[in-house]
């Protein structure tokens, strides 16, 4: 893909760091519902999935989404620990924000020399 050449990794990164705030999301959404199983993706493992040859993104979640196990288990089967999945959400979006400020930059990068500036 061309836009390959261009941002390197980043752009895959930003899209898995999505689906997976999507998730935790989910987890905090539900943190109350009984039988609820947390789920998380393991980020690095996903990013290599995506990133081989003719990986997609979709393929690469399913395949690294792993169900969290709590410390302590709920009476009615829900496995969400909100301060877990906070903390997680929390170290999530400060990786998307850094991973999209990249992004951004590279782009007025090309704008400027599209531009002649």
């Amino acid at each position: 893909m061309p836009s390959d050449n261009l941002f390197g990794v980043h752009g895959t990164a930003l899209a898995v760091r999505s689906q997976r705030m999507g998730m935790l999301a989910s987890n905090i959404a539900n943190a109350s519902t009984p039988g609820y199983k947390a789920k998380d993706v393991d980020f690095r493992a996903a990013l290599n999935s995506a990133t081989s040859a003719g990986g997609s993104i979709d393929t690469a979640i399913d395949s690294n989404t792993l169900y969290r196990v709590p410390l302590q288990p709920s009476a009615d089967g829900n496995t969400v620990e909100l301060t877990t999945e906070q903390t997680a959400f929390a170290e999530n979006a400060v990786a998307y924000q850094t991973t999209l400020s990249f992004l951004n930059g590279r782009i007025g990068q090309i704008t400027r020399a599209l531009k002649g500036e």
